[in-house]
């Protein structure tokens, strides 16, 4: 029979003390007392610290081999000013940071500033990431007012769908894959306001550019006279919608027309990502579209088209529609109308 060894009995560390740096008084009476020849131990004991922060420091701020509180004053300052803290990379980059601030002014979101400093080849560069970190730090905190939140913190919100049905719809799986397709859905009033008002709203995919009018009410012959104003001036293929009854003359619009499934807003993104945008930085929740006149309904997209895009390659909406030929011109926005919508 093999004897079993015994089992080894794990003795329990000690728990260190909390970690507090040194400040110049106890820095003082730290060199006192090594002058005076007390041991390590002691002097930790005195100082209410572990004994392991006596050595470090000991070690690490000594002048001529013996320990120095002036030396060890300036010593660990320097370090303290070298060391990496939130929002560094911006607030250190006087040119950098000024250019983000001009930029935010211009109500430019981190992501387009970031992906713009890389096209044109600035001399500088922070991410995305870098820039909400200084935004959120103590020394950019005071330019969050220009974010299209304005928060200063990240806030969660939850997705919700709506429930439209429509007759006759022809399914979105029949689509062609290829061709210039747009989304189109309404930009509406909150139900408890009870406003017939709303916002006919059509979002070409490949180039991300906004379109649409205000309309009066949601009946289909409204809608059907709406969307053929929208698309008058664009060049697409077809048209990507929900189930909502005020879709019923699809049939009237003068181009094939598919459906989502229902319940399923996903399936046209680039529309409920474009009605996300214009609520955080024009019309936000609440907005009662009564008050909204058509000129400041045109003004608001026409910002958000002039807008630079991280999927355009951190080109507008504009630049890229002008490019692939959805549209002839860069429609005329008085700059008056802009000014009175907040939108420059």
């Amino acid at each position: 029979m093999k004897k079993r060894k015994p089992k080894k009995i794990k003795k329990r560390r000690a728990k260190r003390k909390p970690f507090k740096h040194f400040d110049r008084k106890k820095r003082d009476r730290m060199e006192d007392l090594l002058n005076e020849g007390l041991k390590q131990k002691n002097i930790s004991v005195i100082l209410k610290v572990d004994p392991s922060c006596i050595s470090r420091e000991r070690k690490r701020r000594r002048k001529n081999g013996y320990y120095d509180a002036d030396t060890a004053e300036k010593k660990a300052h320097k370090k303290r000013s070298e060391a990496s803290y939130k929002g560094k990379k911006v607030e250190k980059n006087k040119e950098m940071k000024k250019y983000i601030i001009e930029e935010l002014k211009a109500k430019r979101s981190p992501d387009e500033i970031s992906g713009r400093m890389k096209l044109e080849k600035k001399p500088f560069y922070a991410g995305k990431d870098a820039i909400y970190e200084w935004l959120r730090s103590p020394y950019g905190q005071r330019y969050c007012k220009y974010l299209c939140t304005k928060r200063c913190k990240k806030k969660k919100q939850n997705k919700k769908t709506k429930r439209e049905m429509i007759p006759n719809r022809v399914s979105l799986s029949k689509r062609p894959k290829k061709g210039v397709h747009a989304e189109g859905d309404l930009f509406v009033s909150p139900t408890k306001l009870g406003t017939p008002v709303s916002g006919a709203f059509v979002v070409v995919a490949v180039s991300k550019l906004f379109a649409g009018t205000l309309i009066s009410n949601r009946k289909p012959d409204t809608m059907t006279e709406a969307v053929k104003r929208i698309l008058s001036p664009l060049s697409v293929d077809d048209m990507t919608l929900d189930n909502g009854i005020e879709n019923k003359h699809h049939e009237q619009w003068g181009l094939p027309t598919y459906f989502a499934d229902p319940h399923a807003p996903w399936q046209k993104p680039h529309v409920e990502g474009g009605i996300g945008l214009l609520r955080r930085w024009c019309l936000p929740k609440g907005t009662d579209l009564r008050n909204i006149s058509e000129k400041e309904y045109q003004a608001d997209l026409h910002f958000l088209n002039g807008k630079y895009r991280k999927s355009l390659g951190y080109r507008s909406a504009y630049e890229v529609s002008l490019k692939r030929g959805i549209i002839k011109e860069i429609p005329k926005i008085g700059v008056r109308i802009l000014l009175e919508n907040d939108c420059i």
